[in-house]
């Protein structure tokens, strides 16, 4: 008999499988995993596609799926099925990852490749694209074939912010898995279950992350990070003249480096350390000239993921303006909703006095603007100095 659990908010559809635990007030979107599940029988749709905002658990939701459809006992969670699956060990299920802004051709050319080999071990070859949204449209063709014409027992769980992001002719071959965004007290529960963290200082963590479990880790284990993330917020309430508009942008991109670096380093010191186990260097020896590529290859692979890591912390960085000047919009529009940012409640009531909610507003959108300009690659310095000279408080000497 499989463990089971109660989720956060769950509903009168019951208990579901621990596997599914962590998944922060899911119910339905576990639930209809589950139910397809207890039905694989009858056969499972060949393609799945899991949507939500980031940190909703997308990518954690596909990986349980893919354990449960090959555990006997449905997603037990502790069986070696389930634990190699979670580890992304198990050879029926290959999870495609990228480091980069953009998933190659390529990297979508092998994974289709690989699913028209059997499953090894189960029932199913299951293929998972965590980021899907960030294939391009030649990509994403090579994956529509696939997708046409799948082999039996091949089974793909794609994920993405939200259907939008993928084309149509994908999006009408598969089945549709909504998330949502968990509650700020749900994901302050689990760091003070999972973590460790003390409650208050989880319940800060995870308002400032927007209830994005990854980033509300991070900020609740990380004085660092919270440095950083409250150094951002700071350097956008000060900012009165086009020249200091001009230095935030270079503190902004300077913070978001510095981020990148610490979520990066320690990840590419063990990479580097576990190559050399391989070859049997010590972490000393100097690099014999048969495995100088391996080397290189490791070192590219880990400067594609900084510059992601970079972007990423950029993203971070405009998220977090977002939820600033929503405070401000809702101290004006007096809401009396819970600010994302208390501690800064002070400075939020003054910005709100300077300016109107209209020109709040514009701000929110110029914020938006400045993501959407960073993801078309336009240079990450410019898109910051634009959006902060729109930032000025101008009523201020």
């Amino acid at each position: 008999m499989s463990e089971t659990t109660t989720l956060p908010h769950s509903n009168s559809l019951g208990a579901v499988p621990a596997i599914y635990a962590t998944l922060l007030g899911q119910t339905e979107a576990v639930h209809q995993v589950q139910k397809a599940v207890a039905n694989r029988a009858d056969g499972v749709h060949h393609a799945w596609l899991f949507t939500g905002p980031p940190g909703s658990g997308r990518s954690n939701l596909a990986l349980a799926f893919a354990a449960a459809l090959l555990c006997p006992d449905q997603g037990c969670g502790t069986c070696g099925i389930c634990s190699r699956v979670l580890e992304q060990q198990h050879p029926d299920v290959k999870m495609l990852t990228t480091e980069k802004v953009i998933i190659g051709i390529d990297e979508v050319r092998d994974l289709v490749a690989g699913s028209h080999f059997g499953a090894s071990m189960g029932d199913y070859r299951i293929l998972i694209i965590e980021d899907a949204d960030r294939m391009a449209e030649r990509s994403s063709n090579v994956l529509l074939k696939a997708l046409e014409e799948p082999p039996a027992g091949t089974i793909w769980l794609l994920c993405a912010p939200s259907e939008a992001d993928l084309l149509p002719t994908i999006r009408s071959r598969v089945r549709r898995v909504a998330l949502k965004v968990p509650s700020v007290e749900d994901v302050a529960q689990l760091l003070v279950l999972r973590d460790g963290v003390e409650l208050k200082l989880a319940r800060e963590a995870a308002a400032e992350a927007q209830s994005h479990v990854g980033m509300a880790r991070r900020l609740a284990t990380s004085v660092e990070a919270r440095g950083r993330r409250r150094d951002t917020l700071i350097a956008a309430l000060n900012i009165t003249s086009v020249s200091s508009a001009m230095f935030t942008a270079e503190r902004w991109l300077d913070l978001a480096k510095k981020d990148a670096d610490a979520i990066t380093a320690e990840r590419d010191q063990v990479e580097k350390l576990e190559l050399r186990r391989q070859v049997g260097l010590g972490e000393t020896e100097s690099i014999p000239n048969a495995y100088r590529v391996e080397f290189k290859n490791l070192d590219e692979d880990q400067k594609r993921r900084s510059t992601r890591s970079i972007r990423d912390g950029i993203d971070r960085i405009l998220v977090d303006l977002l939820a600033l000047y929503r405070d401000v919009l809702t101290v004006q529009l007096q809401t009396q909703s819970d600010l994302v940012n208390d501690d800064l409640k002070v400075q939020v009531a003054e910005l709100a006095s300077e300016i109107t909610a209209a020109e709040t507003i514009k701000r929110l959108e110029a914020i938006e603007t400045a993501r959407t300009r960073v993801l078309s690659n336009v240079k990450d310095l410019v898109a910051l100095e634009a959006l902060a000279v729109q930032l000025r408080r101008k009523n201020r000497r």
